[in-house]
């Protein structure tokens, strides 16, 4: 049968990127049909309500338009593994220069002293100069201190994020119950970075909202319908709802469809005929397809969930909408059969805003219904009553304020003259070569006039349960979240002003609606020259002039008002080009709130890329539908909903869930524990490598620079495998500052996260110099001890079992007391990991000097006793006990005075926390002993001691809630935010370039 399509011919636009318009023309048997996005099938759809279909194939592979949209896949590492990537260079580095040191040193010594010695110790035979005897101490010591270079630091890495990632996996908090969904850690090696995210990018639909649309309200001739009344017909108080509508009278009802305002089905069943031209518009102005499987059940597929919940409620109302074919639409209207033909579908676009059909009835007359956004509609109307259109002006601005989505309705009567020609008008425009969709717009508009107002539309599309408390909370974290949504402007605003994105306190929202460069740019231009002008805009005592002088970075740190940036599709393709996007980033940047409406997948992806490449910060994309796969993959972090768009974007997502709100505790609390975590890792494992490695490094200079170890080689195997492996896993895994609650209380917690401040290079370095630090009183400590002391009976103490030993057993103590000091949060596997592994050590050490190892392998264990003799002498004991206090005494003194003189807010939430239940303990002492008192005089037995002394003291003061917002605003916001400005001067603008205020 196909063989009678090979004398067509397509031909079309090239392949493309544009989701929402194609333009083509089919030549077939000397005619011509045109082709447009109706008859696109686009790659991964699926055909309904036909049971077969003849198809041509006009793009495939990558040509196919959603290939066309998606990003390339990308190996997503952060920032901790890339530091940590140099780190182990550098250190590699560093032990190449000790292994110069060491060999120059042993070539001087052979050279100067060794030559004394060849009658007592000869060199090798393959030894013939100082030189090359130093060339090979040179790689001895590399093999001896490569313990430094920290090779089992990526593989305890690896362990700690499948721990995190099990411990995302198990919240209960995260956990759906209405869908019986778990949060999901689809990945291993992002978990710290969720605790530095700065940007979030969102979709709507579905990801804000419910993606469930419910017919609301609407208004019909002037008169407003929904609202719920109680029994005397007044606005019923918050939370009281009386019974629903019943619709029993209409068989062909949707049961799940609910409508609290009895007035309007009065007005439908009364005949009312402008209520029923009402619904009769809904019933027929629509492309929604009916499935009806068994009589009376029917099922509609809708286009959008708008179409579904209008058609849904005129069929409630009793215009039911039955069947359709390509010419006729099928309508049940009070009961009765009624098949209108379908003249035309003039269908909706970005642009025209708008959809209209003309029908025939069965009486013959022609009629067109439109509805559409009111900024469109309302200018095409015929002039009506005043009064009329501005009642339902009004209608429209209560409903918009309410965070409804609404539409205007409308019809115009053809007479059967007009309509033949408009038909031939608009037949030739869409044969046309060049320009058909502004020619067919041109002949839309024509026909789309003068119509005559019959009501508004209002549908609610429920937002998320929590998801105006969460943007709240991650505000307050100094995340910022822009939405990017396929949905239109009027949509979009509305809701963002329901989840608290926009507010009516901000200073002031721009909106970029421009069609091309010049005019975009303009927008844009006027729109910071607006934030530097306003008096909001000056702040901190300094004047105008004070503030243009000063050396600027940004438009965002001359700004301290409240802005909000909306901006368009085709405006944001014109934003995004090179010579412009470093403007729109500036001032999207300066605003707290952006919204980009009307937007293709691939400038969701463009506009995280533009983050992402000039502001250094880490991203975080979610969504929940195939059109935000490719910024879920641009972004550092993609987190996928499960929600009614499928499962595309949870399959491309680093971590899914199924409900916006879980956002806040993925980062608050797992993400901040997480990044809080591996940083207290890895700075504790460079420091326990540093003191354990660098022992041999000062030995050297006392042993000839032989390459002789200090320890036994059983230590040197089981030091990092056994003794010291467990307690910084077990703090990385399960180790936290303060608990979940506090977390969510004080946001403020997560900014360090941002600012990087609990690992970088800065902090490396100051753990290596601890790691020496401590090295150096390890090996200095005991050897001047052991120089002149001696045993119990006598003798030397001094050998060099007895050292290694002391110095092995002295390393144990100090790390071990170390990680005590770091970790935060105790558990029975953290006492069990680190008291543990010290007893592990005595009995691995007493064990390698027993006489049953020695029996066994004489060659192996040959230092019987040698343990046991050691520790037993107090010299010994007290050799540790110095050398533990040494090495720990400055880590506790300044963690002390730190605590005092500048605490963290971390600290302070701690100590108010602590304070908490000592006063709460007190309380229930007080109630107790007033229970047990006298009852002749209750007040004064009862009355205990109370807080006087407290009071005065001062001390409460300073743990009060108001004193605790002081201290976050005042002491860890003020060098919070001066590191921030640190971070910003040295990152510079956006573009990178010198810094340079903008003019206004």
């Amino acid at each position: 049968m196909l063989s009678v399509f090979c004398s067509g011919e397509v031909v079309c636009e090239p392949p493309n990127n544009k989701l929402d318009r194609f333009s083509g023309t089919l030549y077939w048997k000397e005619s011509k049909f045109p082709l447009s996005n109706q008859n696109m099938l686009l790659r991964g759809c699926v055909l309904r309500n036909t049971e077969w279909c003849f198809g041509l194939v006009v793009f495939a592979g990558p040509d196919t338009k959603l290939m066309q949209n998606s990003g390339r896949t990308k190996f997503k590492r952060t920032s901790i593994d890339r530091l940590m990537n140099t780190l182990v260079l550098w250190i590699f580095g560093f032990l190449v220069c000790m292994g110069v040191i060491l060999a120059i040193g042993n070539a001087i010594w052979e050279h100067e002293v060794g030559m004394r010695f060849q009658a007592y110790l000869p060199w090798d035979e393959a030894v013939d100069s100082a030189f090359f005897s130093g060339f090979l101490s040179f790689w001895s010591y590399i093999i001896i201190l490569n313990t430094v270079v920290p090779i089992s630091l990526y593989v305890s890495v690896e362990v700690i994020r499948l721990g995190h990632s099990y411990f995302i996996n198990w919240d209960k908090k995260m956990f759906c119950m209405k869908k019986r969904t778990p949060a999901e850690a689809r990945t291993t090696t992002l978990n710290e970075e969720l605790g530095q995210v700065e940007y979030v990018f969102s979709d709507k639909t579905g990801t804000l909202t419910q993606n469930i649309m419910v017919f609301s309200k609407c208004s019909i001739s002037g008169r407003s319908y929904g609202d719920v009344l109680d029994v005397l017909g007044h606005k019923a108080e918050l939370g009281q709802k009386p019974e629903p509508v019943d619709f029993s009278f209409n068989p062909l009802a949707d049961n799940k469809f609910l409508f609290w305002d009895p007035t309007l089905l009065e007005a439908v069943k009364m005949g009312d005929p402008h209520t029923h031209e009402f619904f009769r518009l809904l019933s027929l102005c629509h492309t929604v397809m009916s499935e009806e499987k068994n009589e009376g059940e029917l099922y509609y597929k809708a286009q959008s969930p708008d179409e579904g919940a209008l058609v849904t409620a005129a069929r409630n109302f009793g215009f039911v909408f039955r069947s359709r074919t390509p010419k006729t639409i099928t309508v049940h209207e009070m009961g009765t059969a009624v098949t209108y033909q379908l003249l035309a579908i003039l269908d909706f676009n970005n642009i025209r805003k708008r959809m209209s059909v003309i029908v025939r009835n069965p009486e013959g007359r022609i009629r067109l219904y439109c509805k559409g956004a009111d900024t469109i509609l309302l200018d095409r109307l015929h002039p009506c009553p005043q009064e009329l259109l501005s009642t339902t002006t009004d209608h429209l601005n209560e409903y918009a304020g309410e965070g409804l989505r609404t539409l205007v309705l409308a019809y115009k009567d053809l007479d059967e003259e007009y309509y033949g020609e408009w038909a031939q008008r608009r037949l030739r425009a869409s044969l046309a070569r060049d320009s058909r969709e502004d020619r067919l717009a041109s002949v839309y508009e024509e026909v789309e006039s003068d119509m005559v107002l019959l009501g508004a539309t209002a549908i609610e599309d429920k937002l998320q349960q929590g998801v105006p408390e969460t943007i709240a909370l991650l505000t307050l974290a100094n995340i910022k979240i822009w939405v990017l949504t396929g949905d239109k402007q009027e949509t979009a605003v509305n809701i963002g002003y329901s989840c608290k994105m926009l507010t009516d306190d901000m200073t002031e929202v721009f909106i970029v609606t421009g069609h091309t460069v010049l005019e975009v740019r303009e927008e844009l231009r006027k729109a910071r020259e607006k934030m530097l002008d306003s008096p909001h805009a000056v702040g901190n005592g300094f004047t105008c002039s004070e503030k243009r002088s000063a050396r600027l970075t940004s438009v965002l740190e001359a700004v301290a008002g409240e802005y909000a940036l909306v901006i368009n599709g085709h405006s944001l393709a014109h934003a995004l080009e090179a010579d412009m996007e470093l403007e729109f980033l500036e001032t999207a940047c300066a605003c707290k709130a952006v919204i980009c409406c009307r937007v293709t997948p691939l400038q969701k992806a463009q506009v995280v890329e533009l983050v992402k490449k000039h502001k250094k910060a880490v991203t975080l994309a979610i969504g929940d539908g195939a059109n935000d796969v490719s910024m879920i993959k641009t972004a550092h972090i993609g987190v996928g909903i499960s929600g009614q768009e499928g499962i595309q974007a949870v399959l491309a997502s680093d971590y899914s869930f199924s409900q916006f709100k879980f956002l806040q505790r993925l980062l608050l609390v797992h993400g901040r524990w997480s990044y809080l975590r591996m940083c207290k890792f890895l700075c504790y494992f460079f420091y326990k490598n540093f003191a354990f490695t660098m022992v041999h490094f000062w030995f050297g200079f006392f042993c000839g620079f032989s390459a002789q170890t200090v320890y036994d080689q059983y230590f040197i195997t089981l030091y990092n495998i056994v003794y010291t492996s467990l307690p910084v896993l077990a703090m990385g895994v399960f180790d936290q500052d303060v608990p979940e609650q506090r977390s969510m209380e004080y946001p403020k917690l997560y900014e360090p996260g941002q600012l990087n401040l609990l690992f970088n290079k800065r902090e490396f370095f100051i753990c290596i110099a601890q790691g020496i630090y401590t090295s150096v009183l390890m090996f200095f400590i005991p050897y001047g001890v052991f120089a002149e002391a001696t045993r119990d009976d006598g003798t030397q103490l001094a050998d060099y079992q007895s050292f290694a030993v002391t110095v092995a057993t002295s390393l144990v103590i100090v790390v071990s007391v170390q990680i005590g000091l770091d970790t935060g949060y105790w558990t029975a596997i953290n006492h069990f990991f680190i008291w543990g592994s010290l007893a592990i050590y005595f009995a691995i050490l007493f064990a390698m000097h027993s006489n049953g190892l020695f029996d066994m392998f004489p060659n192996q264990f040959r230092f019987v006793g040698n343990a046991q003799n050691t520790l037993a002498q107090p010299t010994v004991w007290l050799t540790i006990t110095l050398t533990t206090v040494v090495c720990i005494m400055p880590v506790v003194a300044f963690r002390f005075l730190k605590l005092s003189l500048k605490p963290d807010l971390s600290d302070t939430v701690r100590y108010t926390q602590l304070v908490r239940k000592k006063q709460k303990a007190q309380h229930r002492c007080l109630r107790r002993v007033g229970r047990t008192s006298s009852r002749r005089s209750g007040y004064a037995f009862s009355h205990q001691e109370g807080f006087g002394e407290l009071i005065m003291s001062g001390k409460n003061m300073r743990l009060s809630s108001l004193a605790l917002a002081s201290f976050t605003t005042r002491s860890s916001s003020s060098w919070i935010e001066s590191l921030r400005r640190k971070k910003s001067d040295s990152a510079g603008s956006p573009s990178g370039g010198a810094d340079k205020p903008l003019k206004g």
